[in-house]
């Protein structure tokens, strides 16, 4: 099993903590999105209490990687709203779960898709 393997079977038993089910087509999809990233221990987690690491999920991924449009008070709503989902005593908010969630949330699913086949 390769590291990616590896990796992407603990963000879907993660995942599996708060989804009844796990589109793993999707999961496959963030994960390939994220690339070296989930090798990197500071990288790999999402850090709730920390407001620039916030900003950057808004901007970079919801706004940048989905596209969203929508204020940046819905948008730090729906980022929130992952934090708690996750639980606020979870210290390992896997970057991963978190950017599924979101996707999800948005349902967003084809931008991530029609940028794979792009590449």
């Amino acid at each position: 099993m390769s590291r990616r393997d590896e990796k992407y079977n603990l963000y879907l038993n993660d995942l599996k903590k708060y989804e009844s089910s796990v589109d793993e087509d999707l999961l496959a999809l963030v994960v390939f999105h994220l690339g070296p990233a989930i090798y990197r221990v500071d990288a790999e987690v999402v850090s709730c209490t920390n407001s620039d690491e916030l900003d950057r999920v808004r901007n970079n991924f919801l706004k940048k990687k989905l596209g969203l449009t929508e204020s940046d008070d819905k948008l730090n709503a729906s980022i929130k709203e992952v934090c708690i989902k996750l639980g606020q005593s979870n210290r390992h908010k896997y970057r991963a779960s978190f950017y599924y969630m979101l996707t999800k949330m948005y349902e967003k699913e084809s931008v991530l898709g029609a940028e794979e086949t792009a590449a």
